[in-house]
């Protein structure tokens, strides 16, 4: 799959909101430490690419993770009971990006922690992200920190498999 460098540069004052069916949270984007993820992650939220998706994968104590466009047209009743036969978790926007991981001198996976899913290839990330429930320090070697939660933890601790993104807005973006 191409690797996509996105147009858009960070400034390092981004803010991405997420609203979810159980609430917003506040995210603090690390553009001057991943400026590749940053900018795809603005890229496709501006997009509207997020909205309507629905988180995919729970692991109590480990992440909540969305962001795969083959949630979309299902309802997050299919999502729960048919997910993994649905191709939720498989899918990208068609291009991935490089890794940032060996290069972000703040990569450390913290409560709250925003960051890339990949598959077994470190240059595979594409929308996919997680967050962290509670510090997963054995991750900070193989995925692309881009994020830390500034409002909403609460919010993340009650998201589950089927849950929605309503929309992600980012604040501070350049024009």
């Amino acid at each position: 799959m191409a690797l996509y460098t996105p147009e858009y540069k960070p400034n390092g004052n981004e803010i991405a909101v997420l609203t979810t069916s159980k609430g917003t949270i506040r995210v603090q984007l690390a553009g001057n430490d991943a400026p590749i993820h940053v900018g795809n992650f603005v890229e496709l939220s501006q997009k509207g690419y997020y909205d309507g998706l629905k988180f995919h994968r729970y692991v109590p104590g480990f992440v909540i993770q969305g962001g795969c466009p083959n949630t979309r047209d299902l309802t997050p009743e299919q999502v729960i009971n048919e997910g993994s036969r649905r191709g939720c978790g498989t899918g990208n926007p068609g291009y991935s990006i490089h890794e940032e991981y060996t290069t972000n001198p703040n990569n450390v996976h913290k409560d709250g922690t925003l960051a890339m899913a990949r598959s077994q290839n470190p240059n595979s990330a594409g929308s996919q992200f997680y967050f962290c429930l509670g510090a997963q320090p054995f991750l900070d070697d193989g995925y692309t920190v881009f994020g830390q939660t500034i409002e909403g933890k609460d919010v993340i601790g009650q998201l589950r498999v089927g849950d929605v993104i309503e929309k992600i807005e980012i604040e501070n973006a350049n024009e």
